[in-house]
């Protein structure tokens, strides 16, 4: 979805959420939806499949440390699709190498009619800075913008300083991608008009050699028409 095509009033209402919505700590507990049909929130939030089920949850992305997965797991493989990422809950782990993997799975899920909750053990720092980086490409929007819509919705995340700075860098290398996938036509057709060019000079060229090579001809008989004379 582009913003592009909104206005300022608009898309300041998108970012700022629901306006209605007071914050309590124990919705630290809780999750929230962030967009229609994904939910962000902690590892407390995936643990009622009655809760899940009401909220309409059909897909989950696990996302914990390897030190955590006895407790950080899936807890309903047969009533609900997992994606389970083991990361490092450091500021030196890659979150950028692991994000397509789960925009596929979200993606996926959502356009078959699912929701999706993504979590990990506090909802705080690590499964956040996913969902910024998913947000961020979905409406289109730079990183300041995608992290105050997804703060908006769920004020206790707080990527740490590592996640942060692939936040920002994801900003870019989204961008960039749009680029390339709006613009092979356009490629393409560069690559063919200089093609055709390339032709038009390689025929001119040939053009001139054979005149070149006609007119030798031409001298090389009268020297020939000269010396009989002689």
């Amino acid at each position: 979805m582009d913003t592009a095509s909104m206005g300022p009033e608009a898309l300041r209402e998108l970012i700022q959420g629901p306006s209605d919505v007071e914050w309590s700590y124990e919705m630290r507990r809780q999750c929230q939806e962030i967009l229609p049909h994904l939910f962000l929130g902690p590892l407390q939030a995936s643990k009622s499949i009655e809760i899940l089920q009401s909220l309409g949850i059909t897909h989950i992305v696990c996302i914990r440390d390897s030190k955590e997965a006895f407790s950080v797991r899936p807890r309903f493989p047969e009533s609900f699709a997992y994606l389970v990422l083991d990361v490092q809950d450091s500021e030196e782990q890659n979150l950028i190498s692991l994000f397509p993997g789960a925009k596929k799975f979200i993606d996926e899920a959502i356009a078959n009619g699912g929701s999706v909750l993504v979590h990990c053990n506090g909802g705080i720092s690590l499964s956040p800075s996913f969902v910024v980086m998913y947000v961020m490409q979905y409406y289109g929007l730079s990183w300041e913008d995608a992290l105050h819509m997804v703060q908006n919705r769920r004020y206790c995340i707080s990527p740490n300083g590592g996640f942060m700075t692939q936040i920002k860098e994801y900003e870019s290398i989204y961008k960039a991608k749009n680029v390339i996938a709006s613009n092979p036509p356009r490629l393409a057709n560069t690559r063919r008009k200089r093609s055709e060019e390339d032709d038009e000079d390689n025929i001119q060229r040939e053009g001139e050699r054979t005149k070149r090579a006609l007119m030798d001809d031409d001298d090389d008989d009268d020297d020939d028409d000269d010396a009989m004379q002689t």
